[in-house]
């Protein structure tokens, strides 16, 4: 199949060219032509609209919890999950990522391991330098919790209390 080609329209054309106006081209290269006079944006701001807050998990859903045994799992299977007996098949880490890039590789991983059947995989978030450990390590907690993910996950449980800079997910089976 040939790839679909995106025109851009005249008021798209005419932002890039005043974006581009302002920028100093490398040497050797050939200036963009900018218009005459500057286009303006037809993005209209109601003030009387809502404020759109970002959507709940599903109603039977709760939260997870890093270290809380979740409702639905028995207490031998978390036991061996908990204590990091039962072995993890993935591992991903997100050490030296930005805060956007570990998220989309985060839901990535995820999505791939919970489609190949793998019921236990580890996320190396890392500790952290701050009194709170790192970025990823904050925002952790509430990627599992998204509504893009959380339905995929079971449990997830530090694979020892002195390592809190790795989690470990039990992800749910696909029937």
């Amino acid at each position: 199949m040939p790839p679909r080609r995106r025109t851009l329209s005249e008021l798209d054309r005419a932002e890039w060219a005043n974006y581009a106006r302002r920028i100093a081209p490398l040497r050797g290269s050939v200036p963009v032509v900018a218009p005459a006079e500057p286009v303006e944006s037809t993005v209209v701001v109601r003030p009387d609209e809502p404020i759109r807050r970002p959507p709940r998990p599903a109603a039977g859903a709760t939260p997870v919890a890093v270290g809380g045994q979740p409702g639905g799992i028995d207490t031998g299977t978390w036991k061996r999950f908990a204590t990091g007996k039962l072995a993890t098949v993935r591992r991903l880490d997100l050490h030296g990522q930005t805060t956007q890039r570990a998220f989309h590789s985060l839901i990535a991983f995820i999505r791939t391991a919970h489609a190949d059947h793998i019921r236990c995989v580890e996320v190396i978030t890392g500790r952290g330098s701050g009194e709170q450990g790192g970025a990823i390590k904050r925002e952790f907690p509430i990627w599992l919790n998204l509504p893009e993910i959380r339905p995929l996950i079971l449990a997830a449980s530090h694979p020892h209390a002195a390592n809190p800079g790795s989690v470990r997910l039990l992800l749910k089976r696909i029937r």
